[in-house]
């Protein structure tokens, strides 16, 4: 795979921290550092997808899930007035 040089700056307590964690796992800075990378792109790909999919689900409110909402809401009044 083609690599691409770059330079970053980061505070000097994460650099320890990135500098120690890849001595601990035996891999070099940039593999450390890329692979943190490709985790939080992940994470971030799976966040906004699922965002997506919710407002999929969010979006209409067939009249089955209407009608159950009006007999939740309705039990909650009695509830609260201890109506059980």
């Amino acid at each position: 795979m083609l690599s691409v040089k770059t330079a970053i700056s980061i505070e000097k307590p994460l650099f320890e921290e990135l500098e120690a964690l890849a001595e601990e796992m035996a891999v070099s800075r940039s593999r450390l550092i890329s692979l943190a990378a490709q985790e939080f792109i992940e994470r971030y790909k799976s966040q906004k997808l699922l965002e997506a999919i919710n407002a999929a689900c969010d979006d209409v409110r067939d009249s089955e899930e209407e009608e159950q909402h009006a007999r939740m809401r309705a039990k909650q009044r009695r509830m609260v007035k201890g109506q059980w």
